[in-house]
């Protein structure tokens, strides 16, 4: 008797220890959602790679891909605490950092923190050949897809439009469109150009010069110059869409990944030293990421630097 009595007590003893340890609450994983844009653009791709390396690479984590209407809903989205880790374009940063109402921010993003600089975008002007639109000046009257309403995009075709001495009135029609949506309409005729700011090689002017015959716009250096900062000259190479035979001076504008405030020092830290430690799985879910340099990490940054990402940039020498 007393030895069944021993082994009840022992039994009890071990079921209460395996109900206590049930009871106790497991460690959650943190969420990383990483805010990208439209799928036909270069954010997503790259935003659902960089979800898998997070996946992979950084223990006790769960990331998600969040397709949306980029630069500008991003950054809001992060000022709300609606996500970890966004792309957006430098200007529409800064703006958001300035609390332009006019760009689509209520106030000031003051949550807003850097977490790296990655590739710069290029403002690809694309018309039908038969809409006969060869400069910017053609433009006047013709129909004109500028990207989702306040966009990074859109805001991209307002300064470009206005420092070549052109306002959305001046146009025939103006359609504003995610990057898919201006390519089907202008399959159909019923747009005659798209203004897209992406990484070259994007794949819905691609899907575009396969069925139709474009013209990829110039916007000279000088158009450059009179918008000014952030934006830089730059050029797509002949070859990059099929039918173009020519380099093709443009604008480029240096995209951002920005996460805010509260995110963890360890966290932030993660994100950014895996980014740089998978460059090829980055480059390899588009070609854009080929210019990912990690010693323009920090050029141009108009927001402050996250601390996590600072740790990481001090340990590579780039911040003393």
């Amino acid at each position: 008797m007393r030895r069944f009595m021993k082994t009840m007590t022992a039994g009890a003893a071990a079921l209460t220890a395996v109900l206590m340890a049930s009871s106790l609450p497991a460690r959650s994983a943190e969420f990383i959602n990483v805010l990208t844009g439209g799928t036909s653009g270069v954010y997503y791709p790259l935003g659902v790679a960089l979800s898998k390396i997070y996946a992979e690479k950084i223990p006790d984590t769960r990331p998600s891909v969040q397709a949306t209407k980029a630069s500008v809903e991003n950054l809001n989205l992060l000022q709300q605490g609606k996500g970890e880790i966004a792309f957006a374009l430098g200007d529409s940063v800064k703006l958001a950092w300035d609390g332009d109402t006019e760009a689509g921010f209520k106030g000031k993003l003051d949550k807003l923190r850097g977490i790296t600089a990655i590739y710069p975008n290029y403002i690809q002007i694309v018309a039908s050949k038969e809409s006969g639109i060869k400069t910017l000046a053609d433009l006047k009257g013709k129909r004109l897809s500028v990207g989702a309403p306040k966009s990074g995009t859109e805001l991209n075709a307002r300064a470009i439009l206005e420092a070549a001495g052109l306002s959305y009135n001046d146009l025939g029609k103006v359609e504003y469109l995610p990057f898919a949506e201006s390519v089907e309409l202008m399959k159909n005729r019923q747009l005659d150009a798209t203004l897209q700011s992406a990484g070259l090689g994007v794949a819905s002017i691609r899907d575009l010069a396969a069925s139709v015959d474009i013209t990829v716009v110039e916007i000279p250096a000088e158009v450059v110059e009179k918008v000014g900062a952030p934006y830089i000259a730059g050029t797509i190479p002949a070859g990059t869409y099929n039918g173009q035979d020519a380099d093709v001076q443009t604008a480029a504008v240096v995209n951002f990944l920005v996460t805010r405030a509260d995110v963890s020092d360890d966290l932030a830290y993660a994100m950014t030293k895996t980014i740089y430690e998978n460059l090829d799985q980055l480059a390899a879910a588009h070609s854009a990421a080929k210019a990912i340099k990690l010693e323009d990490a920090l050029a141009g940054m108009p927001v402050p630097l996250h601390p996590g990402a600072e740790r990481f940039f001090k340990e590579k020498g780039l911040v003393k």
